[in-house]
């Protein structure tokens, strides 16, 4: 499913194992789809280089983030914040994170996972990066630490699937929002059918997360359930058909705040 214009994918986990047999292949298929562009999430600092590594293979088309997200703060040490400052310096890194908060499963220690976000912020701030951020059943402390440390910076909420209190709260405190495929999932993404109709389409942007959250409105499926940045195309016209709007003035509204969130510039 192709769109007739050209989408970015803000968060794309193409440094995960799933991609090691066929990245190249994957990244072409989704070029040919209509996603020129992409954001390689980094989750860890390994994973970090691994995206930026990907990413300057593809200048001005892959971009990455750097950062540690909550489930992996357990394994920061004393250089872990010395060498996302390093990785940031790239020209193919362009925001921070994924970094935030996940009380959820708690994979790390909450005091642990706290003292790595407010480090992060404090060096988005520092370099005056975007903040790709991440936040699951805290939402309570997550602002807490982000009002306190975030003063300038623009701030991007990833996957966003909570309720409309929570978004009510992130548009005041003026994030930006990531939509992925759990928007087409009939089973538990329903309720985003409505409140993405309360996000300004400038603070409005799409991503699928592969190779996780597989639009479940595909109607041939891929026999493995890995999702890939071509299936981008699937969200957006999730999304446009809950905005009454067309593909194309959808498409370009998002990837316009896209490109101006990560400043990216004009050029794919």
């Amino acid at each position: 499913m192709a769109g007739p214009t050209d989408i970015i994918d803000i968060g794309v986990n193409l440094a995960h194992r799933s991609f090691r047999a066929d990245r190249r292949q994957v990244i072409e298929r989704a070029f040919a789809a209509g996603v020129p562009t992409m954001i390689i999430t980094g989750t860890s600092v390994a994973v970090s280089q691994e995206g930026a590594r990907i990413a300057a293979e593809y200048p001005g088309r892959l971009f990455a983030t750097a950062g540690v997200h909550p489930h992996d703060s357990r394994n920061c040490i004393e250089n872990t914040l010395s060498e996302l400052r390093r990785l940031a310096a790239n020209p193919e890194v362009v925001a921070i994170g994924e970094c935030g908060l996940d009380f959820n499963r708690d994979f790390s220690p909450r005091p642990q996972q706290e003292k790595w976000f407010e480090a992060q912020v404090a060096l988005a701030e520092e370099l005056q990066m975007p903040l790709f951020l991440h936040e699951r059943d805290a939402r309570q402390r997550f602002c807490e630490i982000l009002a306190a440390g975030r003063k300038r910076v623009p701030a991007v909420l990833h996957c966003f699937t909570g309720a409309r209190e929570d978004l009510k709260t992130y548009l005041e405190m003026g994030l930006h929002i990531g939509i992925t495929g759990w928007i087409c999932d009939e089973r538990r993404g329903t309720h985003l059918r409505e409140l993405v109709k309360e996000i300004p389409t400038d603070r409005l942007m799409l991503e699928t997360d592969a190779p996780f959250l597989l639009p479940r409105s595909m109607p041939a499926k891929p026999k493995a359930g890995r999702n890939e940045p071509a299936f981008l195309t699937y969200i957006l016209a999730a999304v446009a058909a809950c905005l009454k709007k067309s593909i194309d003035e959808v498409a370009e509204a998002t990837t316009k705040t896209a490109r101006e969130f990560f400043r990216l510039g004009n050029d794919t």
